[in-house]
């Protein structure tokens, strides 16, 4: 579809939320008709919104079924955000609307932040920073904890618990992730039982969205289930903890440490806590406790992010009015050898092996080699033995698995699922470009990788 069919189609979206201009403006250059309200209530919007074939939003009001059945021509609903629980999704879908969320805009914003979390908790940064400031001078009373050594227990591994499993890279620590998807676990987390994780974790931290099911989940039950005393972060929804038993577990100290974006007496719209005259006992422990971070739900809030959460959100609108149809897909598919991978019992004194004795330029994940494609680009193939353990290469049993770069990874997984090829996860992008994984005629799983060979220059 060209811009000129959605200039015909007269394609009118209406801007609830403020966001970043670039959203706007890119829109409006597509051909788009963009509107704004951010002051008029609920009910009011519901008045006008049968005007409209789209809305983006942020969390200002919940988008239930009233208001989804007075959007009689409403093709789709972006929230420049990652999670859609402001809205009745199920019911949305039944009524053919597209549901459009931007996970990736900011999940490099959160796990930059829970790892600031854990490094302050650790070494009383905030404690120690207010004491010099007050004429305090209290070394032995800020003796801090090192991270190396621990391990990192990672709950909900999509977008934001990858992105801070990558970010923990640096640190000598063990990354265990529990999520209910199968065979989401990679390089930089080893995919465990919710009960081994809760027997080795030192250090937890949450990413799962808000649902029935994460909905309370952090109770007395669930913390007691941990076999040592560990330390919390909570950069997903407030309302996943309860905060009376998380505070009595850090008066027990069987909780550390608690470093908290969010909190359980949010309100919907994120913007503001509860309206209570008076403040809940367990939050003034919390707001007194000197081994607990607050912050107002910024995890994601970065100026970076900002930008990026609405570059996200424009370019999966435009995709749905102007991308390719399933009759337009390239064939180009398999541009290169992006990788090698095979299972190791001694991975570390193997790359000290090949560095030493065949001159491989080694680090912690294998040895890289650059090469020009035949337009003179810069390319890049990755070498690196894996843990023994391993479940990266699940569910194939093999000893290795191959990486192939290729050229546009979604519309290629379109086209081999059509094709009746197996397809592994969904497909996961970093700054390093897109990954998907598939299944060959025997078996072997084979990462598939539309690279962006700049972010490792």
């Amino acid at each position: 579809m060209s811009n000129l069919a959605i200039l015909f189609m007269n394609i009118k979206i209406l801007h609830i939320d403020s966001n970043h201009p670039l959203l706007w403006e890119q829109l409006q250059q597509a051909g788009f008709i963009n509107h704004e309200d951010f002051i008029s209530t609920k009910e009011e919007i519901e008045s006008k919104i049968h005007e409209y074939q789209g809305v983006v939003i942020r969390s200002r009001f919940k988008i239930d079924k009233v208001f989804l059945d007075k959007a009689t021509h409403l093709q789709f609903i972006a929230r420049v955000g990652a999670g859609l629980e402001s809205i009745d999704c199920e019911y949305a879908i039944s009524k053919n609307i597209e549901l459009i969320a931007a996970p990736e805009g900011n999940r490099n914003a959160v796990a930059e932040h829970s790892l600031g979390m854990i490094l302050s908790l650790f070494n009383n940064l905030n404690q120690a920073d207010n004491e010099v400031k007050s004429g305090h001078w209290n070394r032995e009373k800020n003796r801090g904890h090192e991270l190396d050594g621990k391990t990192v227990g990672i709950i909900g591994y999509g977008n934001m618990g990858k992105s801070f499993a990558k970010k923990l890279r640096g640190f000598e620590v063990d990354v265990l992730c529990y999520d209910i998807l199968k065979n989401v676990g990679d390089a930089n987390a080893k995919q465990v039982s919710l009960e081994e994780l809760q027997l080795k974790t030192d250090v937890l931290s949450l990413h799962v969205p808000w649902t029935p099911e994460t909905n309370k989940m952090v109770n007395s039950a669930y913390i007691s289930a941990f076999a040592k005393s560990f330390w919390i972060i909570n950069t997903s929804r407030g309302k996943n903890i309860v905060t009376s038993d998380l505070v009595q577990a850090m008066k027990s100290n069987k909780i550390l440490g608690a470093g908290l974006d969010v909190l359980e007496y949010e309100k919907l719209s994120f913007e503001t806590l509860f309206q209570d005259k008076e403040t809940p006992e367990a939050f003034q422990y919390l707001l007194n406790a000197k081994n607990a971070i607050l912050t107002p739900h910024i995890a994601g809030w970065t100026f970076e992010s900002h930008e990026r959460l609405a570059q996200v959100i424009v370019d999966k609108i435009k995709l749905k009015y102007f991308g390719q149809t399933k009759t337009q897909l390239t064939e180009k598919r398999v541009t290169g050898i992006g990788g090698m991978f095979f299972k190791s019992t001694k991975p570390k004194e193997l790359l000290t092996w090949y560095g030493k004795h065949l001159g491989l330029k080694t680090d912690d994940y294998g040895s890289t080699f650059w090469w020009k494609d035949t337009n003179g680009n810069d390319c890049s193939t990755q070498w690196s033995p894996f843990a023994a353990d391993t479940n990266y290469f699940e569910p194939s049993e093999k000893q290795f698995m191959q990486n192939f770069r290729v050229f546009d990874l979604e519309n290629l997984l379109i086209k081999l699922s059509e094709e009746g090829v197996t397809i592994i996860g969904e497909m996961e992008t970093y700054e390093y470009g897109k990954f998907g994984w598939i299944l060959d005629l025997e078996g072997n799983k084979i990462e598939l990788w539309e690279p962006i060979d700049k972010a490792f220059e």
